[in-house]
């Protein structure tokens, strides 16, 4: 693992923050859609794209930048977490889903 600690934790608590909003970004992607089919992937998309803002910032507020090794170890993180992720936008479309 090359990230920091401190990043890495970060990262999770950037995850899960994103996950319990949720619902936020589907109603943002609800707005900047016309076709409701892909509000779920525009909501997905959006949330990663907000994760990864957030990693880059982290390397910025040092006078840094992400390695490439850096930039794999998340990918791997955002993979390990798409599911989760996914879950959350899904949940209140899919009563079945919340019960879980």
């Amino acid at each position: 693992m090359t990230l920091s600690n401190e990043i890495q934790k970060f990262l999770d608590s950037q995850i899960e923050y994103y996950i319990k909003e949720a619902e936020s970004y589907k109603e943002m992607a609800r707005e900047y859609n016309l076709d409701a089919n892909s509000v779920p992937d525009t909501a997905f998309g959006i949330i990663i794209g907000c994760i990864y803002s957030s990693f880059l910032q982290t390397y910025t507020n040092q006078s840094s930048t992400p390695s490439s090794q850096d930039v794999e170890e998340f990918t791997k993180i955002i993979i390990e977490n798409s599911k989760k992720i996914k879950e959350s936008i899904m949940i209140e479309d899919n009563p079945k889903l919340k019960q879980e």
